[in-house]
């Protein structure tokens, strides 16, 4: 064959041609543009991430967070200031929000060149920086107190012994320990007991609670200094009886629903014959809860008081429109008594005059009972479903039938328990009377004096208090401890009023409220995780590990 030749005639292969570069796309010019300007978003939404996280710090603080490690004062100091800072800007919204909402719900009733200076009073108002000013100098107090005290009194930091050393004697037989309840502790409050168990000693954060909050609590008015030290006594002394509880194993069937009924005591007690030692509108919310007229329960309280009514109240009560013909004429033969010579007022108030719409004691309790049950289901109402929507939006969005029907329950049980205790009390205040009447007419067997004449004396009606009390058990036990902690301070503050007009007790004076709060935050920053979790979560936000 012969071999072909090319134009230059050489006889040899040309060369392959080369190939061609493509162009370059107009579109892949910019690659590199695009991939930086990629790179720098993500940097900036890393950025953004970080900053929200920050600032949600500021508001929120997350679970489990370590303590701080402080060397000298100075570090303490600023780093309780920043808690202060933060802690009072926290509670200064908190504050400013809850009265922008109170306020907002009379903005109808408020005219309109009024309602900007309404908002802005609630916002900027006293009560904000007050508020803001107690909780912020209470964290900024209580953090720098808790962390220097470790650097101005150090302590040699040992070792616990290992259970797995060898005992000098090693025939000595070995007793295991008693098993212990052991306390479940939340991550916040795991990180403060190691921290506390770490560097300091248990009495530093008792005393770092009573002189932070016995300064704290001034910057309030002074008629709230005595309602918040209440709360937070009766929070010490529920944490230091867990406290005790968990260490000893004592413990006391139905605790809760027991302390309710001793304070109910107190309070009816107090209601029927010390009305100035309850608060006035507690005082004014146990008298229309009752469903006795004013007039009534003003004769119960003078007939406790010196053994005499006042004939005014008689002829207030008849002129009630729902007064029954048989009423009337007993009231008018009390009314002629009363004011004969002498005058015979009798031992106890007449039953006509407690419920003058009805003759029967015996017709008096179910009427009563339904009455009280519509009145307090609104109101109990808006304590289970309001928290609901706030606080648990998510399971309520979720499981909205469930968490509506179990609202609904909780409202039926609460508002019977309320008409249970009311209309058990009304019964036995017709009760006694009756009991009073059927002793007294004995011949055969007679009990001593001293025994009938306690249902027509004034403590009687304290006994009424326990036995309404029991009602609680119709709520759910889990709410049977916080209604007793809402109890126990109004009872505690009763009694001590009784007490201190008898001159049982001592005067407080100007410093008995930083006195009581100061003992209660100290017995509170003591065990704080024997508390309620509510309680601790709020702790553990403003104030944190340490």
């Amino acid at each position: 064959m012969r071999t072909p030749v090319d134009a230059r005639g050489d006889g040899q292969d040309p060369d392959p041609p080369k190939p061609r570069r493509p162009p370059l796309s107009r579109a892949s010019s910019y690659m590199p543009r695009r991939a930086i300007e990629s790179f720098e978003n993500l940097v900036a939404l890393a950025n953004h991430q970080e900053r929200l996280r920050d600032a949600r710090k500021i508001i929120w603080r997350d679970r489990g967070e370590p303590a701080v490690e402080l060397e000298d004062l100075w570090e303490c100091l600023e780093h309780a200031g920043r808690g202060g800072m933060r802690a009072g800007t926290v509670a200064f919204m908190l504050r400013a929000g809850l009265n922008v909402i109170l306020a907002s719900l009379r903005l109808g009733r408020v005219p309109k060149e009024m309602r900007y200076a309404l908002i802005r009073h609630a916002i900027f108002g006293k009560d904000s920086f007050r508020f803001a000013a107690m909780l912020g100098s209470f964290v900024a107090l209580y953090k720098f107190t808790l962390n220097a005290l470790p650097v101005l009194l150090p302590q040699p930091s040992e070792p616990p012994p290992s259970p797995f050393e060898e005992s000098e004697d090693e025939n000595e037989p070995v007793t295991p320990n008693p098993v212990k309840r052991r306390v479940r502790f939340s991550l916040s409050a795991h990180a403060q007991e190691v921290w506390v168990r770490k560097r300091t000693h248990r009495w530093h954060a008792a005393l770092a609670g009573a002189l932070a909050g016995s300064l704290a609590v001034m910057f309030e008015k002074r008629s709230r200094r005595i309602a918040i030290a209440q709360q937070l006594f009766v929070r010490g002394l529920q944490g230091s009886y867990n406290a005790f509880t968990s260490k000893s194993g004592f413990h006391i069937p139905h605790g809760e629903a027991l302390l309710f009924c001793i304070c109910c005591t107190q309070i009816v007690h107090a209601l029927f014959c010390r009305p100035d030692t309850l608060a006035r509108s507690y005082e004014l919310w146990l008298s229309n809860a009752s469903g006795a007229s004013r007039q009534a329960i003003k004769m119960v309280r003078d007939m406790n008081s010196n053994g005499t009514f006042d004939v005014q109240d008689i002829d207030k009560i008849l002129q009630r429109s729902d007064l029954i013909p048989a009423n009337r004429t007993a009231l008018l033969a009390v009314k002629a008594m009363a004011t004969g010579e002498p005058p015979d007022f009798g031992l106890y108030p007449p039953c006509n005059a407690i419920h003058p719409w009805v003759e029967s004691c015996l017709s008096v309790p179910i009427p009563r009972l339904m009455t009280v049950f519509k009145w307090a289901f609104p109101i109990y109402g808006a304590l289970h479903f309001l928290p609901m929507m706030l606080f648990k939006r998510r399971a309520f969005l979720s499981r909205p039938i469930h968490m509506l029907g179990k609202a609904g329950m909780g409202t039926i049980r609460s508002s019977a328990f309320l008409a249970a205790f009311v209309a058990s009390f009304q019964s036995w205040v017709c009760l006694k009377h009756y009991i009073y009447e059927v002793l007294s007419a004995q011949k055969t067997f007679r009990l001593p004096k001293s025994i009938i004449n306690f249902f027509v004396s004034k403590y009687s009606y304290a006994l009424g208090g326990f036995l309404g009390a029991l009602s609680l058990f119709i709520e759910e036990r889990r709410r049977r401890g916080e209604l007793a902690m809402y109890a126990l301070p109004k009872a505690m503050e009763s009694a001590w009023l009784t007490a201190r007009g008898k001159g049982w007790v001592f005067r407080t004076g100007s410093a008995g409220e930083a006195l009581l709060t100061a003992v209660a935050m100290g017995m509170i920053m003591n065990d704080p995780q024997h508390l309620s979790g509510l309680v601790r979560r709020i702790l553990y936000q403003f104030i944190g590990p340490n």
